[in-house]
C-alpha cells in the first residue's frame, strides 16, 4: 500500500531477535577477552555472585558468546583456573628427567605461582570460592585431579601413586591456605625459599619412598 504522497508504503515490520553482532564482539581475541573478564569477575565477586551475564557485560559481548565459547559457568571457572596454573606449573618441568629432586621442583614451581601477584590475586579468590561453594570446590578438585595429580601419579613407579600425589597436593594446598589466604604468621612472611627447603623432603618422601 502506498501513501498519497507517492511513497513506497510503510516500512517493513521490525524483525524480532538479537541485533547483529558487532565485529568487535566476534573478532580475533574475543575468547581471550571473555576469559580475562571472567577472571576479574570471579576475583572481585567470588564464584557465587559471578554470572554469565555479568562476565559478558564486563567483556563487552553478548551473553550468548560466553556460552558459545565456554558452555557453562563451571567451565568458565575451570578455564580461569587453567590460565593461572598452566603457564607456571607444567607437569613435565616438575617431573624432570628423573624423580630425583621432584619434591623440591614441585614445591618451587607451586610456590612460584602464588608468589607472583598477577596469579596470586585471582587464585586466592578461587580458593575462597572453593571453601564456601560446592560447585566451585568441585571444579577446582576436578582440575587438580585431572590436570595435575593424575599426570604426576602416572609417572611414579611406587605403590599407591594416586594416594601419594594427593598427599603431596594436600600438603601444598594447606600451605597456600595458611600463608596466602589466612596469612598466619610467621608462615605468611617467611621467605619462599625457606618454605621450599622445609617442605621438599616431605614431598619427596610422599612421591618416591618405596615404603
Amino acid at each position: 500500500m502506498t501513501d498519497s504522497g507517492g511513497g513506497t508504503g510503510p516500512a517493513a515490520p521490525r524483525r524480532r531477535g538479537r541485533p547483529p553482532r558487532a565485529a568487535a564482539e566476534t573478532g580475533p581475541g574475543t575468547r581471550e577477552r571473555i576469559l580475562a573478564a571472567a577472571r576479574t569477575e570471579f576475583s572481585d565477586r567470588g564464584y557465587d555472585k559471578t554470572s554469565m551475564r555479568g562476565i559478558a557485560k564486563a567483556a563487552g559481548v553478548d551473553a550468548a558468546l560466553v556460552h558459545h565459547y565456554f558452555g557453562t559457568k563451571d567451565e568458565v571457572f575451570a578455564a580461569a583456573i587453567e590460565v593461572d596454573f598452566e603457564p607456571a606449573l607444567t607437569v613435565d618441568a616438575v617431573l624432570g628427567d628423573s624423580l630425583d629432586g621432584v619434591g623440591e621442583r614441585l614445591a618451587r614451581h607451586f610456590l612460584a605461582i602464588w608468589e607472583n601477584p598477577a596469579t596470586r590475586t585471582p587464585l586466592i579468590a578461587v580458593i575462597r570460592s572453593a571453601l564456601t561453594h560446592d560447585a566451585a570446590a568441585k571444579v577446582l578438585r576436578g582440575f587438580v585431579l585431572r590436570r595435575l595429580l593424575e599426570r604426576v601419579a602416572g609417572d611414579l613407579q611406587v605403590p599407591d601413586p594416586r594416594f601419594r600425589a594427593e598427599l603431596a597436593a594436600s600438603h601444598m594446598m594447606g600451605i597456600v591456605i595458611m600463608r596466602y589466604v589466612l596469612e598466619v604468621e610467621p608462615l605468611a612472611s617467611a621467605p619462599a625459599e625457606r618454605i621450599v627447603e622445609m617442605v621438599a623432603p616431605t614431598l619427596q618422601r610422599y612421591l618416591t619412598d618405596p615404603g
